[in-house]
């Protein structure tokens, strides 16, 4: 995993410099483009497993590479931008990012992220497995079957499909949204109070504390996010 090659596009070079040598730290290769069509080019000309976009680039926007590289890429997308407004985040997730992170962030956070990254595509280019395991967490997907500490966990079905929503992708951040026309469908994509109290009851069921939850992560105004590591 840590051969992988990824592809920067960074305009700011003190950035593209810093983010160099903690990739290549990791053992991570790279590819650097400074504007999105020269990113464009380069996602051609050799496919990366996976892209750090920063959204603000001096040719074009960072939405449209995004929204480019995602009409025919399948590697992860992970943003970096000084935008931390929820509109920009939730923008970027729904046009096909799998994470997004606001500067400035620390190096472990980034490097912890993309190998969350790397670890969900790699599962989604093989056969899926038909259960999920994080610490005292179990979902078995064949059986249908939920376990906290060995305990089975009964769910609604309504619950239940939450769930499995969130472990199918675990590590990515999955907006309001999304989440909303997955479980209820399209009718009820804008009714983000289902949300809140479904995860709200899933969390009494499975997280030791509720209110400081080790599974069942909010990113705030944007979405949750199943934890993966």
């Amino acid at each position: 995993m840590n051969s992988a090659l990824v592809l920067l596009v960074e305009d700011e070079l003190p950035i593209r410099r810093f983010l160099r040598s903690a990739l290549s730290a990791e053992g991570y290769r790279l590819a650097e483009a400074e504007e999105g069509r020269q990113a464009l080019r380069l996602a051609v000309q050799q496919p990366p497993d996976l892209v750090l976009l920063d959204l603000g680039l001096p040719d074009m926007d960072g939405q449209e590479v995004l929204l480019q590289l995602r009409e025919w890429l399948h590697a992860p997308i992970v943003v970096l931008s000084a935008r931390g407004q929820e509109k920009d985040k939730v923008a970027a997730l729904d046009a096909g990012a799998d994470d997004y992170l606001t500067k400035p962030f620390s190096t472990g956070e980034l490097l912890a992220r993309i190998r969350v990254a790397l670890r969900h595509a790699a599962r989604a280019g093989e056969q899926e497995s038909p259960t999920f395991v994080l610490d005292e967490l179990r979902v078995d997907l064949s059986a249908r079957r939920v376990e906290v500490r060995g305990t089975e966990v009964r769910l609604t079905p309504l619950e239940y499909k939450l769930l499995t929503a969130l472990v199918r992708h675990a590590g990515k951040v999955l907006t309001h949204r999304f989440l909303l026309m997955e479980v209820w469908g399209p009718q009820q994509a804008g009714e983000t109070h289902y949300l809140r109290v479904f995860m709200a009851n899933l969390r009494r069921k499975i997280e030791a504390d509720p209110a400081a939850p080790r599974y069942l992560l909010t990113e705030q105004g944007v979405g949750y996010r199943m934890a993966a590591e």
